[in-house]
């Protein structure tokens, strides 16, 4: 029996069939998803580990001002200025450019003689021989010196810084800068003048000599002001400027200050110091007081350029032009010294600007009461507290500090939040824009 027939399988180039348009669109949905899906888990992480910037003030003053108006009664020429310790500068007068200074060089003598010799209040001081330099230089008649003088002599450090400031003796001057350098030269004290200057921040300054004489000593009417601002802190310093004369043991006359007229005159003036030769004129440093209310502060004040007209042999009469300037000038001060509320507790200071960009009023925790003229500005700066700003702080806590005024005796008040500071939460970041 023949094997049944089996047909040979048809063979064709027909494909399988394709995927149907529905089959496309479902995959391309998935793979869609997923890709979003991807996409928002990496801006989540991206966003919530974003650092975030650290909060920041902003918005402070740069300076606060007294209400009113108040002029100085400045002359028609040279240079001028008043300043008041912690409250800053009340004004300034004329073109600020170096000129000679006279005597007035003898503030810094003296301020670098007892940065390097201190001299507690009532101290008399290590005693000092006179040389044979200092007792010729006393019979010169060409500028002011301490006459009398033997050489061999002691006196002691109070005695010669009186001797210094209150007649003005350029000899002594010389003395002082001698034994401060040990040796015959007085280069070494000149350089620690300049270095004084320095770092008061005396720009305009130069120093090439202790006594003023040399007509390149050089300065102007503000920098002395940053000089009697640090000279005026020393106790002995205050009470030598202060007198109109003074008896010395060892000396054959009184000394008299040439401040005298000044020191009398009704103003509560307590020195410093005159100046006055052809190449400078007139110069003048003056300190006063004047108590309002409850404060007493201190008022400092310079002219420099002063020049009489016509003929002026030494300068004498530039000398009593610049303290007949100076009286007018420390009377108008004194009488327009008022007192006045600058800042109110509560007041808005500035803001905090937190991570996110939000402002939190930052607020004076108590009063800023100054002792200032009509007008007058005082410089005003907002700063953090050592800690830096907290991230989150509940209302009232205090983060900064505004200082008001310029120097150590600048007025100072603590600075809060009004407002509550929080922590950027999760939806706060995932919100936030760049």
């Amino acid at each position: 029996m023949s094997p049944a027939y089996d047909p040979p399988t048809e063979h064709t180039d027909e494909l399988p069939a394709s995927p149907t348009a529905k089959r496309t669109s479902l995959r391309w949905l998935k793979i869609s998803t997923s890709l979003v899906l991807l996409a928002a888990v990496a801006f989540v992480a991206v966003q919530a580990l974003r650092p975030l910037p650290a909060p920041a003030v902003g918005g402070a003053k740069a300076s606060y001002a007294l209400p009113g108006r108040f002029e100085i009664p400045w002359p028609d020429h040279g240079q001028g200025a008043v300043h008041l310790p912690g409250t800053g500068q009340v004004a300034v007068f004329g073109p600020q450019e170096s000129v000679p200074t006279a005597s007035v060089a003898k503030i810094m003598t003296a301020y670098v003689i007892l940065q390097g010799h201190p001299l507690k209040k009532g101290e008399e001081g290590p005693r000092i021989a006179v040389d044979a330099q200092a007792v010729a230089e006393g019979t010169s008649r060409n500028e002011s010196r301490i006459q009398g003088l033997t050489q061999g002599a002691t006196f002691s450090q109070q005695d010669m810084l009186k001797m210094l400031m209150i007649p003005s003796g350029n000899n002594i001057a010389r003395l002082l800068a001698r034994w401060d350098g040990g040796g015959a030269s007085t280069a070494p004290f000149v350089a620690k003048m300049n270095a004084a200057a320095k770092d008061l921040g005396m720009h305009d300054t130069v120093y090439t000599d202790p006594s003023g004489l040399d007509s390149r000593t050089v300065s102007t009417a503000v920098d002395q002001l940053k000089l009697a601002e640090a000279a005026m802190k020393s106790d002995v310093f205050r009470a030598i400027v202060a007198l109109p004369d003074a008896t010395i043991e060892g000396l054959p006359e009184p000394l008299y200050n040439n401040n005298a007229s000044l020191l009398l005159a009704g103003l509560s003036i307590k020195g410093i110091k005159t100046g006055s030769s052809t190449p400078a004129g007139g110069t003048l440093v003056w300190a006063a007081y004047k108590t309002v209310g409850e404060k007493t502060p201190l008022i400092l004040g310079s002219l420099m350029g002063q020049r009489a007209e016509g003929p002026d042999p030494d300068a004498l009469r530039s000398l009593d032009l610049v303290k007949t300037n100076a009286q007018k000038v420390v009377a108008a001060v004194r009488a327009g010294l008022t007192d006045g509320k600058i800042v109110s507790r509560g007041q808005t200071v500035g803001w905090v600007r937190d991570a996110l960009g939000r402002r939190t009023p930052l607020v004076a925790v108590r009063d800023i009461e100054v002792v200032g003229v009509p007008g007058q500005k005082l410089d005003a700066v907002l700063r953090v507290n050592g800690a830096g700003l907290p991230s989150s702080a509940a209302p009232g806590t205090e983060v900064a500090t505004l200082t008001v005024g310029s120097g150590p005796q600048a007025l100072r008040v603590p600075v809060a939040v009004r407002e509550g500071l929080t922590e950027p939460t999760l939806l706060d970041r995932l919100t936030r824009l760049p």
